[in-house]
């Protein structure tokens, strides 16, 4: 899978999970209000890239949730995956 360039390369491996973990971390820090504004001003940045990354993560899995089928039975198909 390609990567996208708006999401530096060490967000772009992390999981969702971590990607979400740092992400509210983050957030944590910002709202104490407490460090210098530059270090601020960096980790919202890298907390807009967190977002995007994990939106993306989300996208993909609804769109794998999307593909699989319900048998005319009820039961749930199953369909070939396609990655591009």
């Amino acid at each position: 899978m390609p990567e996208r360039s708006d999401v530096p390369t060490d967000i772009a491996k992390l999981s969702f999970e971590d990607a979400l973990k740092e992400l509210e971390e983050i957030v944590r820090a910002l709202e104490s209000g407490k460090g210098k504004l530059d270090e601020a001003i960096k980790s919202y940045e890298r907390g807009v890239a967190l977002k995007r990354h994990c939106e993306r993560k989300l996208a993909e899995a609804q769109s794998r949730i999307e593909k699989i089928p319900l048998a005319q039975d009820g039961g749930i198909g199953t369909e070939p995956a396609s990655f591009g």
